[in-house]
């Protein structure tokens, strides 16, 4: 059953990991190089959309490291998987603190009510999402790890 757990696991949290590598180095691009508004409109309509999965995927990934550290704290790896669950707990935080307010924010942005400063928080919130990204791909890759 524990090694169930842990493909499981560590399957939710790649594919989380997938989505958010490609917000970052994929979607970020394309609306970036979208014409006039549309690029806005786009990153407020994908904020509406992720921003209402990614806070289940985050906690349940969180949720599931952690019953994997507490199973198999007897077996080789429980270290990596409980730092791993630390680096994921430490993304939440960086979500809650850092990211959804600006997410929150952007996701009501039509060209008519953005405030003048749009173009500047948006490139703040991509600078965070970066270091998110690190962070779940360390989690990821020590997840991967305690495997073997």
């Amino acid at each position: 059953m524990l090694n169930a757990l842990e493909v499981v696991t560590t399957v939710v949290v790649g594919v989380m990991v997938g989505v958010e590598f490609s917000v970052a180095f994929v979607m970020n691009r394309i609306f970036n190089a979208l014409p006039e508004d549309s690029g806005q409109l786009g990153r407020a309509h994908g904020g509406r959309m992720l921003g209402a999965v990614m806070p289940v995927w985050y906690i349940g990934s969180l949720a599931l490291v952690a019953i994997w550290a507490l199973a198999g704290w007897h077996r080789p790896g429980a270290g990596l998987v409980a730092t791993a669950g630390a680096l994921l707990l430490l993304s939440v935080i960086m979500s809650i603190l850092l990211l959804v307010p600006i997410n929150n924010r952007n996701k009501t942005w039509t060209p008519d009510n953005r405030p003048a400063d749009w173009k500047k928080q948006l490139n703040r919130w991509e600078r965070f999402h970066y270091v998110r990204v690190a962070v779940i791909i360390a989690a990821f890759a020590l997840l991967v790890t305690a495997l073997t």
